[in-house]
């Protein structure tokens, strides 16, 4: 396993990460996490994601129980929690004071944590200042209940602006980004993002590597019972992702992988990995093996060189048009 400083800082991250995501707390119980997560650090992982909203916090408790279960040592592993969505209250979301504090304080006691390394402002709030929410980050890592503290699915607009309200106003300012980054959505971190990465020193910790499976291959002839897209819940998913168009795009990039020797699951994950600006790539597993396979795709990115990347590209069709950043 090779580690990435995240960002500008001096913290380090497994370049492949396992995140909780749908599956900790709903698709799977304590004892598949269990599995997944102890092979996961056997393979060199140190960073596991998770949400005050996953799973409506089980996510967390599964988490928080199976790192107590398997005794690690705290400084060995980076954990992290994200913020907004926390209950059905008028004040349980959003990134208010009063909410960012007790989100934390609520993530910390179900995962069994006196502090988190990375705590994520999970989406925008345009009802609060963003002043308000560096503030109550600041507070937090003043108090030692956080290491580092950023956003997710921000716009690099709200990022400056809230690193600027830091460095004028003597604050701990956002030190990374969670962004989807996929084959198929790559805006924000080839376009949007790319004048933070040296001007502020944004690390990255991407998601959705494979499009909720869509670039693994798995729903090439169909909608398998008991996948994402069969959920009533995931319908977003089968209308905006499992689309003709990108099942096409799969179908394409298959022989590429086929001639490389990888899945397209691993072709995908070397994908993301390629980039230098990624600080790690956030993958989800509900089995150990998915967890080996995944982990695996760190040896094809030396594969991906010019020709394979133009034959990549020519495919995809999605490459960023940097010209017209302003």
């Amino acid at each position: 396993m090779n580690y990435r400083r995240m960002g500008s800082s001096g913290l380090k991250l497994s370049e492949l990460s396992l995140g909780a995501w749908v599956t900790y707390g709903g698709q799977v119980g304590e004892d598949a996490a269990t599995k997944c997560m102890s092979k996961a650090r056997e393979l060199g992982v140190n960073f596991f994601d998770n949400a005050e909203a996953y799973a409506h916090g089980n996510a967390e408790l599964v988490m928080g129980n199976v790192i107590k279960k398997l005794g690690w040592k705290r400084e060995d592993i980076v954990v992290s929690s994200k913020v907004f969505w926390g209950g059905e209250g008028p004040n349980d979301e959003g990134l208010s004071r009063k909410h960012v504090s007790e989100a934390c304080r609520n993530s910390l006691r179900r995962l069994q944590l006196d502090y988190l390394d990375l705590f994520f402002c999970h989406r925008p709030d345009p009802t609060t200042p963003i002043e308000e929410t560096v503030r109550a980050m600041d507070d937090l890592i003043h108090q030692g209940k956080v290491l580092y503290w950023g956003t997710s699915m921000w716009s690099k607009d709200d990022i400056q602006e809230a690193c600027t309200i830091a460095r004028t106003q003597g604050l701990v300012p956002p030190q990374m980004e969670q962004p989807v980054y996929n084959m198929l959505q790559r805006d924000k971190v080839e376009k949007e993002y790319t004048r933070l990465y040296a001007s502020v020193g944004l690390g990255l910790t991407t998601w959705s590597p494979l499009a909720s499976g869509l670039l693994t291959g798995k729903y090439n002839e169909g909608i398998p019972q008991g996948s994402r897209a069969s959920m009533e819940n995931m319908r977003w998913l089968k209308d905006s992702v499992v689309t003709p168009g990108n099942i096409a795009t799969v179908k394409e990039l298959q022989p590429i992988a086929r001639d490389l020797g990888c899945t397209m699951a691993q072709l995908a994950l070397a994908w993301c990995l390629r980039n230098n600006n990624v600080s790690t790539v956030i993958t989800g597993a509900s089995k150990p093996e998915q967890v080996e396979e995944n982990m695996k795709s760190a040896e094809f990115v030396s594969s991906l060189d010019s020709a394979v990347s133009q034959k990549i590209e020519g495919i995809l069709q999605s490459r960023p048009n940097l010209g017209s950043e302003d």
